[in-house]
């Protein structure tokens, strides 16, 4: 009754609250992963081992002759510290900042852990003049800060997304970690060469300081409390979620019977291939059209930001989609959740498999390319709010839970990678995709056999036995 009276009275999407929400989160996510990314690429500036790599001469002796753009002597082992240091910050706050995201206020949890981010990005540049170990721990802490924004931001929607606008309001918000890289990859190069790499920090940092400023300023946690809201739009969204569960500060979390949980296992299990496949893409893209196609590193840049250009615009797609066969009843809730984590899974070992083997020329490795990256965001419409349909009492712990087993899973994946590149010099790319591929297939299986799409009986306000 009450999905019919939605389908009657729609709501305007567009120039709506919730969708400003949403359109603001996506920024946040665009500066989060530009603090987080951008440092992959000023790397060439900053070292002098990379000179090699794309910068000039001429540029290379102005950078050391500027005191502004220091270059520093870091091993390759240090580097490769330094970038993945963040990481762990960001592990770290997953689990504590989804249990506390049901307890304290949202809008200042996100609101100073974007301000953090953003600070200890601003700092960077001081923290490489005073060494290598002060770097590594800037950016373990700016992780923890970012962990902590990209964890609260989910539990919004609780109270924010009407049930059959949740997946779009979702994916079109965490489609900004997809673009930010995107950016990353266009502009930061130019600044690099324009500016110097310092700017690239002062540029990021200081407009993640300004949203978050606006975000303190616009943001409020409740419908029923928002000044400039419609009465329709406020209604529409209350009405909508009256019978949905709600969060409460007082909840504990029924610790044995998230163990004995086949849903959320298999849920955890496909975060886990998911980190582990958009990990290596993201991460490895640029390295595989060095080995592949041999291009400078301005053209390695801009052909790498066209397969995350595309995975955004396919996470915000599947977003729309997975929502309009909900309101129109084309499929059970059930069936949509498992159809996109088959598509977000499953196509892009199909398209890895033909780059591995069908791609012979330049634009067949592009194409193949795009493709595996792009298709792996089909995934926003299925596992990546799947936990929501099983247990919204308990969804920022179990988001922070099944974000630290997916980062975990990426983490493994770049280190793996490493591994097989550095020792394997006749088919590194055939055994690493072999590996992704298996990994995301075991995990389908198991999604396929044991996923569920209604609120678990553990999740259910009636529970009162806790461990």
């Amino acid at each position: 009754m009450v999905h019919n009276q939605l389908i009657l009275n729609p709501v305007p999407h567009f120039c709506s609250i919730r969708y400003g929400i949403a359109v603001f989160l996506l920024l946040c996510n665009v500066i989060v992963m530009s603090q987080r990314v951008c440092m992959s690429l000023t790397m060439i500036a900053m070292v002098n081992s990379t000179e090699s790599h794309g910068l000039s001469n001429t540029s290379t002796k102005e950078l050391q002759d500027n005191i502004k753009n220091p270059v520093y002597n870091w091993s390759t082992e240090m580097q490769g510290i330094m970038l993945s240091s963040i990481f762990y910050g960001i592990l770290i706050s997953q689990i504590p900042s989804g249990y506390l995201s049901g307890i304290y206020s949202l809008k200042k949890m996100i609101g100073f852990a974007l301000l953090l981010s953003s600070l200890f990005t601003l700092l960077l540049p001081l923290a490489a003049e005073l060494g290598e170990i002060w770097v590594i721990i800037c950016r373990v802490i700016k992780g923890m800060f970012q962990g902590i924004t990209l964890t609260t931001q989910q539990v919004i929607w609780i109270k924010w997304a009407p049930p059959l606008e949740l997946t779009r309001l979702t994916s079109l918000s965490l489609s900004g970690l997809l673009l930010g890289p995107c950016i990353v990859l266009l502009i930061t190069g130019f600044i690099c060469d324009s500016l110097g790499w310092p700017m690239v920090f002062y540029i990021f940092g200081a407009c993640g300081c300004a949203l978050s400023v606006l975000w303190f300023i616009l943001f409020y946690e409740d419908p029923k409390d928002h000044p400039y809201i419609s009465i329709r739009e406020k209604e529409y969204i209350t009405s909508a979620l009256t019978q949905q569960v709600s969060s409460s500060t007082s909840i504990k979390v029924p610790i044995k019977a998230l163990l004995k949980s086949a849903p959320l296992w298999v849920i955890s299990l496909c975060n886990f291939a998911f980190f582990w496949s958009n990990t290596f893409l993201s991460i490895y893209t640029p390295i595989y059209i060095d080995y592949k196609l041999h291009v400078d590193v301005k053209e390695n840049g801009l052909l790498s930001s066209l397969p995350l250009l595309f995975a955004w615009i396919f996470a915000v797609l599947a977003g729309y989609m997975a929502d309009i066969f909900q309101t129109r009843n084309t499929f059970s809730l059930l069936t949509i959740r498992k159809l996109f984590t088959s598509l977000g899974l499953l196509l892009p070992s199909i398209f890895s498999l033909c780059l591995l083997y069908l791609s012979s020329d330049f634009y067949g490795t592009i194409i193949f390319l795009i493709l595996a990256n792009s298709t792996s965001s089909f995934a926003m419409g299925g596992l990546m709010v799947n936990i929501v349909d099983i247990a919204p009492r308990y969804y920022g712990f179990l988001r922070g839970l099944t974000n630290v087993i997916g980062l975990t899973g990426g983490l493994i994946s770049s280190t793996v990678t490493g591994i097989i590149l550095s020792e394997d010099a006749e088919s590194p790319w055939l055994k690493i995709f072999l590996l992704m591929i298996g990994n995301n297939m075991i995990s389908l299986i198991f999604y396929l056999i044991f996923a569920k799409a209604e609120v678990q009986d553990w999740a259910k306000e009636r529970q009162n036995t806790y461990l």
